[in-house]
């Protein structure tokens, strides 16, 4: 796993700096628009991803699991949405940088997880998020090769031994959206893993 986990901070940098170039695409009248997270329009996915990366923050810093899923709606947002969201990938990597960090284990919802753990599970959502603010506002949907098989490649033990996971037959989808179909064997890496987490990149966005 440790081999695995290489290089974690660099890639969620990576996942950070991808889905700020969408969201320095949204225009004002899209914030209200709606995404493939069928209970977020733009504004509150974007919070969503900002508040998430204030969250782990909180947790590498000893915060508890409670707090995480209180807060995890409270506006990280303010006036200033893309400065929101730079400075909290800014804060989130260097509290993951900080010494032991990684080998820290922290009270996360899913279950005790270790921050090396963590930080591999924040990095495969802002990469799936991505995709969903770049559908929400009709840009460029292509996510980074390397994330993606990545992420694919490692999928499993990203989510190892958490109590509700995205390759997980029986779960409640509570914070997983579900598979739905069958998918060519010929699928796309991008295409698979999109599927594995609950997406369905034929269907359009509802309402635009």
């Amino acid at each position: 796993m440790v081999n695995a986990f290489e290089g974690l901070i660099d890639r969620f940098l990576g996942a950070g700096a991808e889905f700020e170039r969408k969201l320095r695409a949204v225009r004002s009248e899209q914030w209200s628009w709606p995404t493939p997270c069928t209970e977020w329009n733009v504004r509150q996915l974007v919070n969503h991803m900002t508040r998430g990366n204030l969250n782990y923050v909180s947790l590498l810093h000893g915060g508890a699991a409670a707090d995480f899923l209180r807060l995890r709606d409270a506006d990280a947002l303010g006036t200033d949405p893309v400065g929101a969201y730079v400075r909290s990938v800014r804060e989130c990597a260097q509290a993951f940088g900080e010494t032991g960090a990684l080998r820290r284990i922290l009270d996360y919802p899913l279950g005790p997880v270790t921050g090396r753990q963590a930080l591999a599970v924040r990095i495969t959502d802002s990469t799936v998020h991505t995709w969903d603010l770049a559908r929400a506002v009709h840009v460029d949907d292509t996510l980074d090769e390397s994330l993606v098989a990545w992420i694919d490649e490692h999928l499993e033990e990203i989510y190892a031994g958490l109590a509700e996971t995205p390759t997980a037959v029986e779960t409640t989808h509570r914070f997983f959206a579900a598979p739905e179909g069958v998918l060519a064997h010929d699928t796309s890496p991008q295409t698979r893993l999109l599927h594995r987490m609950g997406r369905t990149p034929e269907t359009p966005v509802r309402g635009h």
